[in-house]
């Protein structure tokens, strides 16, 4: 299988099995679409009339030789390699250490912080059993990851930091490695515990959506007043301090602004360097849901964003955003890019009284929680999980992106079609652009002069 599209005045091919991409010329790009539809004679004649014969042969030989190559067309079946009968081991946990929030956003998935549960605020025994948890349930792998989130996770950082030491101590006992990242909306932040996070935070993820008449709309107060002036100098000063790496800024953009390119290059404008502004999941009954009328724009959106990225590369204003960045020499590897997150199996939620869930947007429903921390997982579901692959889902199987989305987000597919292997739509209409972008970024940065 092939992909091939026009972008940035490149004409770009995508060999799917093998991930090998081409920029080709207008004839070679335009054969492409009949040749293995068509013999070679016919492919002649029915392009005789804008191709001169010769150069016609020329690029059939072309194309032939990076079949042979396994460059094009190639035919790899990853399919067995997706049936791994073992259990996979636990590498990472989000600890939703705070089910409350000192901001009421109108899109919030997890109700204000509350997820339909209860508000309440992770105890440190509970924070040291998912330590003990995930070191138990890990084999062999060394390194694992602690994602801190909420609600917002700041309002209960005493406990944070008392997970942290206690998963340090613990993890020289084991031959373990924690990595740390927390999810902020920046309220709370200050000096001290910015001080703090640099330390022992690998990553930091801070909430903000652009620009401030975006922002506020969506991202208001408990008092419902405007956030945007009050955490905007504290993400800025948090980024700067972590020397703009290792850290992003996170938005969501809604119906509302459909133009969020210049959220994102507001972002970039302000100073930060590492964006990320994604499409909100919302069902159709909510007015900032995105609908399939809006698709095109957000095309046209992620178009203008990419034009403007590649004007700005290698200059002082240049910005990475993080749904364009896309390995073509490495990635992740074949087992990720077949499942995808881990979901249920190798990535788990842990709410505040310590009961573990597929994932966080699975956390409060009954049917998805797989046990406790003190107890360990209980559920047949993670089987279900498991099989979760780009071959077990029948819209993915013959899908040119297959191995760049992993099939997409299970809670999404649950939430929309009621069904673990059955895609949201929209999502994926808009990961298939986002690729479309990425490759055709690194395409143009590979033709930059050097």
């Amino acid at each position: 299988m092939i992909h091939r599209y026009r972008q940035n005045t490149m004409n770009i091919v995508l060999d799917v099995e093998s991930g090998a991409i081409h920029i080709v010329d207008d004839i070679v790009y335009n054969m492409l679409e009949f040749f293995e539809q068509m013999p070679k004679e016919k492919l002649y004649d029915e392009m005789s009339d804008k191709y001169a014969v010769s150069d016609l042969k020329e690029a059939y030989n072309e194309i032939l030789q990076l079949t042979v190559e396994g460059l094009l067309f190639s035919e790899f079946d990853y399919s067995e390699t997706a049936q791994n009968e073992a259990l996979p081991v636990v590498k990472a946990l989000c600890l939703n250490v705070a089910h409350d929030c000192n901001l009421r956003c109108g899109y919030c998935f997890a109700g204000e912080g509350e997820y339909g549960l209860k508000r309440e605020m992770m105890s440190i025994k509970t924070g040291k059993k998912a330590i003990d948890f995930i070191i138990n349930n890990s084999g062999n792998r060394h390194n694992l990851e602690i994602d801190f989130f909420g609600g917002e996770p700041l309002m209960n950082f005493d406990v944070v930091k008392k997970i942290v030491e206690y998963a340090r101590a613990e993890e020289k006992k084991h031959n373990k490695n924690f990595r740390f990242t927390m999810t902020t909306n920046g309220l709370l932040l200050d000096d001290e515990n910015l001080i703090y996070i640099n330390k022992h935070m690998h990553n930091l993820v801070l909430s903000l959506d652009g620009r401030k008449i975006v922002n506020d709309k969506m991202r208001k107060t408990v008092s419902g007043d405007s956030c945007y002036d009050i955490i905007l100098p504290k993400l800025l000063k948090a980024a700067n301090s972590r020397g703009q790496d290792n850290y992003y800024v996170r938005g969501t953009f809604t119906h509302h602004n459909l133009d969020f390119s210049k959220d994102v290059l507001h972002l970039a404008d302000l100073g930060f360097k590492q964006i990320s502004v994604e499409p909100v999941v919302a069902g159709d009954d909510k007015d900032y849901a995105i609908k399939k009328a809006d698709l095109p724009k957000i095309y046209k959106e992620y178009e203008l964003l990419t034009n403007e990225m590649i004007s700005r590369f290698g200059k002082e204003d240049d910005f990475n955003f993080f749904h364009f960045m896309i390995d073509l020499e490495g990635g992740p590897c074949l087992a990720k890019r077949l499942a995808g997150c881990g979901a249920g199996t190798e990535y788990l939620a842990v709410t505040p009284d310590g009961y573990l869930y597929a994932c966080h947007q699975f956390i409060g429903n009954e049917k998805y929680k797989l046990g406790d921390v003190e107890s360990g997982i209980a559920s047949g579901l993670t089987k279900e999980f498991k099989n979760l692959n780009v071959f077990t889902k029948e819209d993915c199987k013959n899908c040119w992106a297959k191995y760049y989305c992993s099939g997409g987000c299970a809670a999404n597919a649950l939430n929309f079609n009621n069904d673990l292997k059955i895609p949201y739509e929209i999502g994926c209409e808009i990961q298939r652009k986002r690729t479309e972008c990425a490759i055709a970024l690194k395409c143009a940065y590979y033709l930059l002069p050097k």
